[in-house]
C-alpha cells in the first residue's frame, strides 16, 4: 500500500541592516534517481526580487543557483514536496560476476570514472583494528554486506545529535555511538578499504503520525545512507544500491524491520561538535 506524505521545509536567515548576497547555492530537491514518486514540489525563495537558474552537479544532482540583485535584510528558502513513497525489494537487483564473489578485483575503469568514491581517509588505531578484525573469509557479496551492517549495529549505539558535523571513525569507536551519519561515514570508510564504490548521501527521515512521537519528541531528522555501486547488466541492476541505512530505534524496532541498539541513556550521550569535509550538504550554501 502506498503512501504519500507532504514535507515543509523553510531555512531563513535575518540581519540587522541591508546585506548584498552573493550568489547561493540551494540543495534541497529530491536526487532525479530517488525511488519515492515526487508527485509535486515547489521552491519559494526571498527577497522576491532574484534569479534562478538550475544546474546539474557533476554526479546529476539538481542544485538552484539563485542571484540578488539589491541588498536584503531576510533571506528566505521554503520547499514544499509532496511524495508518494510504496513498499520495495531492497534485494531486487543483480551483480554481475565476478563481483557477486568477494573478494574481488578491482575494475580500473569503475574506479577511473569515480575515483571520490574510492578515496580513504588514513585509517587510525582503532579504525585499523576493526578492519583487522573483520572476517576475510571468501563470501557472496551480498553477504558480506549484511554482515558488516549488522555488527555495526551491534557495536555502535544510536543517539540522536542535532549539532553539525561528522564524527571520524576514531571518534565514532572511541565514543561506541553516534548518530546515523556518524555510522554511515565509518561504513563508507570500512567498504572503500575493502575496495567497494561507496558514496555518503543524505535525505529526510519520515515519521509518520501512525508510529506515535519521533525519537525525543523531536522534529524528522536527516536520514544518512550509504549505498555500494554494484555492477550487473542494465535491465537489473540498479547501480548504487542503499546498504546501510542506519535508523532511529522508534522506527525500526516499532515496525519490526531488525533489533538495533537500544538508545542509550543520557548520561551516555556527549556533545560533539567535530567536522567533516565531507558532510553532507541538506541546507544551503
Amino acid at each position: 500500500m502506498n503512501v504519500r506524505i507532504a514535507l515543509h521545509h523553510r531555512t531563513r536567515y535575518a540581519y540587522a541592516s541591508g546585506v548584498t548576497l552573493g550568489p547561493q547555492l540551494i540543495r534541497l530537491r529530491p536526487a532525479p534517481h530517488a525511488r519515492a514518486e515526487i508527485v509535486s514540489y515547489s521552491l519559494r525563495i526571498e527577497p522576491a526580487d532574484h534569479v534562478v537558474h538550475w544546474i546539474h552537479d557533476p554526479h546529476g544532482n539538481h542544485l538552484a543557483r539563485a542571484t540578488f540583485p539589491d541588498p536584503a535584510e531576510r533571506f528566505e528558502v521554503t520547499v514544499d514536496l509532496v511524495a508518494e513513497l510504496g513498499p520495495i525489494n531492497p534485494f531486487d537487483f543483480i551483480v554481475q560476476p565476478p563481483f557477486d564473489f568477494w573478494p574481488f578485483e578491482s575494475d580500473e575503469a569503475l574506479r577511473d570514472q569515480m575515483p571520490a568514491y574510492h578515496r580513504t581517509e588514513e585509517a587510525g588505531p582503532m579504525l585499523r583494528a576493526w578492519l583487522d578484525s573483520l572476517d576475510r573469509t571468501p563470501r557472496a557479496t551480498v553477504d558480506l554486506l549484511g554482515l558488516l551492517i549488522g555488527r555495526l549495529a551491534a557495536e555502535v549505539a544510536y543517539e540522536i545529535r542535532y549539532e553539525p558535523g561528522i564524527q571520524t571513525p576514531e571518534e565514532t569507536f572511541e565514543r561506541g555511538i553516534g548518530s546515523c551519519r556518524d555510522t554511515a561515514w565509518l561504513l563508507v570508510q570500512t567498504l572503500r578499504h575493502l575496495g567497494f564504490t561507496a558514496r555518503f548521501v543524505s535525505g529526510y527521515l519520515i515519521q509518520l503520525a501512525t508510529d506515535g512521537p519521533g525519537p525525543d519528541g523531536g522534529p524528522p531528522e536527516v536520514e544518512t545512507d550509504s549505498p555500494t555501486f554494484t555492477p550487473g547488466p542494465t535491465s537489473t541492476c540498479r547501480g548504487w544500491v542503499g546498504s546501510a541505512s542506519i535508523r532511529p530505534p522508534a522506527c525500526s524496532r516499532r515496525r519490526g524491520i531488525s533489533r538495533w541498539p537500544a538508545r542509550p541513556s543520557p548520561s551516555r550521550r556527549r556533545r560533539s561538535r567535530a567536522r567533516h569535509p565531507n558532510r553532507p550538504s541538506s541546507s544551503i550554501t
